[in-house]
């Protein structure tokens, strides 16, 4: 079978190649999935560019993407809750990496039947950007009536999480340029700012939350943003001691002077490390079902132009998901 493969470390368009590989075999507890649609995310690029050495070891060549949508084509022999032509969608183990091929063997247990009024394409840009919004938004304990400054609306984890916000009845405010705020708009963010024209930092102010998918300058000033008590609920900062801990850092401390923000503001800061989630994936399936959630595709691109798809992507212009069509 063809697959998109990491050979190694470096620039994308030099590190990627599609080579032949032989179709994964399957344990009892998994399913093989015939691939119609996987989707790019940063980490994909991250990986390829070297940034994640340390976090995410592996092993070159293999096979990149976590985001997969297609057919049960086969099943181990403890899997019960799905049958052969099941149309499932998943957000995949590290251990079982890469979704950008014809067939993928995935764990049983974080897979979920894809919303059925989504296309594949666009079932397959929902679990990470979908897992990633909803675990770091509950983590700090998302409510009715909470103010949330969401940065990067238009992304794929900025349009997710205004959807999501919105339903749990928050006010939420997020950031774009100019040329998408029609877009975050539609997606009902109640006041969306343009960074080309206006500071957030003048207009978001006292807020309960601030959901940072920017790090950098953007993770400190997000103290400056929030109430005392106020929460920052990052996915690209420092890690947190708790987060740390749980991946095996034991000697962990975060850094000075988030740590001085945090004392000043008595806040709370979380760095969310998403794991695949099968309940939370049924949870997406039935916000798309009920119109509550609407995926968002940027573009698609045939399977032979999947290098073309993760140096647009790399580019931090899309606008929600960039997907690879199988």
């Amino acid at each position: 079978m063809k697959a998109l493969q990491m050979i190694k470390y470096g620039e994308i368009r030099d590190s990627l190649s599609i080579n032949e590989i032989e179709k994964p075999s399957i344990k009892q507890n998994d399913i093989l999935v015939e691939v119609k649609a996987a989707s790019l995310n940063p980490i994909d690029y991250k990986l390829v560019e070297g940034h994640l050495k340390e976090i995410v070891p592996l092993n070159l060549p293999c096979t990149i993407g976590f985001d997969v949508s297609g057919v049960v084509v086969a099943k181990g022999t403890d899997v019960s809750d799905f049958e052969i032509g099941n149309e499932v969608y998943s957000r995949v183990p590290q251990l079982q990496m890469g979704t950008v091929a014809e067939y993928v063997a995935i764990d049983s247990g974080v897979v979920a039947k894809k919303p059925t009024n989504s296309s594949f394409e666009e079932a397959a840009g929902l679990p990470l950007a979908g897992l990633t919004a909803i675990q770091s938004l509950e983590r700090v304990g998302l409510k009715k009536n909470d103010r949330i400054l969401i940065h990067a609306g238009s992304g794929g984890v900025g349009s997710f999480a205004i959807q999501y916000a919105k339903a749990k009845g928050a006010y939420v405010y997020t950031t774009t340029s100019t040329k998408n705020v029609a877009m975050v708009k539609a997606l009902g963010a109640d006041r969306v700012i343009d960074y080309k024209t206006e500071d957030y930092r003048t207009i978001a102010k006292d807020l309960d939350i601030v959901f940072d998918t920017l790090g950098q300058d953007y993770t400190l000033e997000a103290f400056d943003l929030i109430k005392d008590g106020g929460k920052v609920s990052s996915i690209v900062g420092p890690l947190d001691e708790e987060t740390a801990k749980h991946m095996g850092l034991v000697d962990y401390r975060l850094p000075e002077n988030l740590s001085t923000l945090i004392n000043k503001k008595s806040a709370t800061y979380n760095l969310t490390w998403m794991q695949p989630n099968k309940e939370q994936l049924n949870t997406i399936k039935e916000y798309v079902e009920n119109g509550t959630i609407k995926p968002i595709v940027d573009k698609v691109y045939p399977f032979e132009n999947s290098i073309e798809a993760c140096l647009y992507l790399a580019t931090g212009r899309a606008k929600g998901k960039v997907i690879v069509s199988l």
